[in-house]
Formats: C-alpha cells, structure tokens, sequence
C-alpha cells in the first residue's frame, strides 16, 4: 500500500514524506500555520453554533408562530364557507386552461393526492 502512495506522488512530494518518515521535525513555521488554522476553524465553528441557535432556531419559532396563524384564519374562513353553503365548499368556476387533461389518469379524473374536503372534483361536470 505504501508502495502505491509512493508511487501516485509526484517526486518532488516523496522526498518530503520521507523526510518525515525519518522523523525530521517539522517547522516552527508549519507548525504555527497548523495553530493558525485550528485557530481559525475553532472560531468558525463556534460562530456557526452561535449563530444556529441564537439567530435560526428563534426565527423558527417566529415563522412557525406566523404560518400557525395563518393556517387557523385559514381554516376558519372555510369553516365559514362550508357553513355558509350547506356543509360544502363552494366549486370555483370551471376555466378551460386549469386542470387540462391531454391524457387520463389511471387512476381516474382527479390527481393522486385529491383531497375532496379542498378541490375541485374533476368527475363532476358542470
């Protein structure tokens, strides 16, 4: 195996690896540059990790509030609908250039995920 490694460098890189291999120590300078980046990537991930939870996971929870509202206008406006034309929403106009069908589907008229409480029901002509 070390025979390959030795073999995929280029020979300028092995005479470095085998200065190693000897035990030749390793620069002061290699040594402070290898400091400076453990420095640097120690300060990086501690940003990151600040900036998760003090910044991401409030604007989560805000979001998450916000959608919550709209979802419970949402819910209550249909509720309001459905009370309104005798426990079903109303069917929005039938447009030509919504819904085309080229092709039928296997598996009938309406999408795969039909939610009859929500949308149209397509086998339904007006």
């Amino acid at each position: 195996m070390l025979h390959l490694a030795r073999r995929a460098i280029r020979p300028g890189g092995l005479r470095a690896y085998s200065e190693l291999v000897v035990g030749k120590p390793p620069s002061p300078q290699w040594v402070a540059e290898q400091k400076a980046i453990e420095h640097h990537a120690l300060q990086t991930t501690d940003f990151w990790r600040k900036m998760s939870y003090y910044v991401c996971v409030p604007a989560l929870a805000i979001f998450g509030l916000y959608v919550y509202n709209v979802e419970i206008e949402h819910k209550a406006h249909n509720a309001h609908l459905i009370a309104e034309n005798d426990g079903k929403l109303p069917q929005p106009p039938r447009f030509e250039y919504l819904n085309r069908r080229n092709k039928p589907f296997p598996w009938g008229p309406n999408s795969l995920f039909y939610n009859s409480v929500n949308q149209r029901d397509m086998s339904i002509d007006d």
